[in-house]
């Protein structure tokens, strides 16, 4: 591929080389509080090596897509200007501001490596959406194809709701974004050298956690809650997005982004930071999609003889089975399944909407049409639209 005008080389080198790292595609996220080096500014040195690691990693012909954060703290210095830095009005103007001397600043250090990049600004709605989440997909894999580097942030000033805290710094983002392209490695870059068992601030005896196979409710009460001034993150939002991803088949390490050529040591095998290993095998787009979360619409709650239908004979969830509804969603909206002790069973894909599935639970399946006046099929859910949790 060519690009204003010449050859890129660490293209043409990347293709005829064999590389030895261990992952195809990587998804590499850069939170405020590195970008900035816990600083109220960006911080060039720590950005341009972040640009030399996906260099080295493009070289060998792996694809990077990099998740940032920063637009927010690359506002301050050009308003020089005093404000709430909680009040979303202001963050708005911070960003607008900021996002394009952000993107400035990669255009300018991957210049110097002769690699092309490409801004993507994404809200919650554009992922929501299943046309616009393949969409999107379509987009990204595209510009992997090209060798294009995608650098990918939340779009803070029209996404009001977002600005806050839904996307957590980008955490969430960027493990939607691993999912999105099926990638085979997501890593966090965050100012802490991992999970500990305890907070190593206050308790020097604390021990690093290199490899987690599950998170569960142990491992989410290490998380504690503490983020630094521009991030809204946290190590809370670090496990959750670990966790959107993992079960989707990704590896996701969460690590310090300060270490030298942190990523491309991890890509070729050194253990590092945590290591969360996939607690599923990848699967395809659609169910990726269901499982990202982003759409649910309800709950259906099943009873004890439906969940081992479901969890030991590959089933499809049946009215039977049904015992009770919740929330107000419409057929072909992605809900969650549940046990009797509210745990998440599976999600997916329902043929009735709520109200009619109110009506039909509990009932034999060649009832539903003399009670609905309708039939969309036996089931509630298909075995082929679901995906177990």
């Amino acid at each position: 591929m060519e690009t204003a005008g010449k050859a890129n080389p660490l293209i043409s080198l990347s293709k005829g080389v064999a590389s030895s790292l261990r992952y195809r595609r990587i998804v590499m996220k850069a939170g405020t509080s590195v970008l900035t080096a816990s600083s109220d500014k960006l911080h060039m040195p720590t950005m341009k090596g972040l640009v030399e690691q996906i260099a080295s990693l493009h070289s060998q012909g792996t694809e990077v897509l990099l998740v940032t954060s920063g637009a927010i703290a690359a506002g301050m210095k050009p308003l020089d200007v005093a404000g709430d830095r909680s009040h979303v009005p202001f963050r708005q103007v911070l960003a607008a501001v900021g996002q394009n001397r952000l993107m400035q600043a990669y255009s300018s250090l991957f210049e110097s490596w002769d690699i092309p990049v490409a801004q993507a600004l994404l809200t919650r709605r554009d992922l929501e959406d299943r046309q616009g989440y393949l969409n999107v997909r379509n987009t990204l894999l595209s510009l992997l194809d090209h060798w294009v580097v995608p650098i990918i942030n939340e779009n803070d000033v029209v996404a009001v709701d977002e600005i806050g805290s839904v996307f957590g710094d980008n955490d969430t983002l960027s493990a939607l974004v691993a999912n999105l392209v099926d990638a085979d490695l997501l890593v966090i870059l965050t100012d802490a050298d991992g999970l500990f068992t305890a907070d190593p601030r206050t308790h020097p005896e604390a021990e690093l956690l290199p490899k987690v196979e599950r998170i569960d409710s142990y491992i989410e009460s290490l998380a504690g809650g503490h983020h630094s001034t521009w991030s809204r993150g946290g190590m809370p939002s670090k496990l959750e997005a670990a966790k959107v991803a993992t079960r989707s088949g990704v590896t996701v390490v969460i690590c310090n982004g300060r270490l030298p050529d942190v990523v491309p040591r991890i890509a070729g095998g050194e253990s590092l930071g945590t290591l969360f290993t996939p607690t599923a095998s990848k699967v395809e787009s659609r169910k990726r999609w269901m499982l990202s979360g982003l759409s649910v619409n309800g709950d259906i709650v099943i009873d004890q003889g439906a969940e081992k239908a479901l969890r030991e004979q590959n089933r499809s969830l049946l009215p039977a089975g049904v015992k009770d509804v919740c929330g107000d969603f419409q057929r072909g909206d992605v809900v969650y399944i549940t046990s009797l002790e509210k745990e998440r069973l599976a999600c997916g894909l329902v043929n009735y909407s709520a109200a009619e599935v109110a009506r039909i639970k509990g009932h034999r399946s060649d009832s539903i049409q003399e009670i609905l006046g309708c039939h969309y099929g036996q089931e509630v859910v298909h075995r082929n639209n679901m995906v177990l949790m």
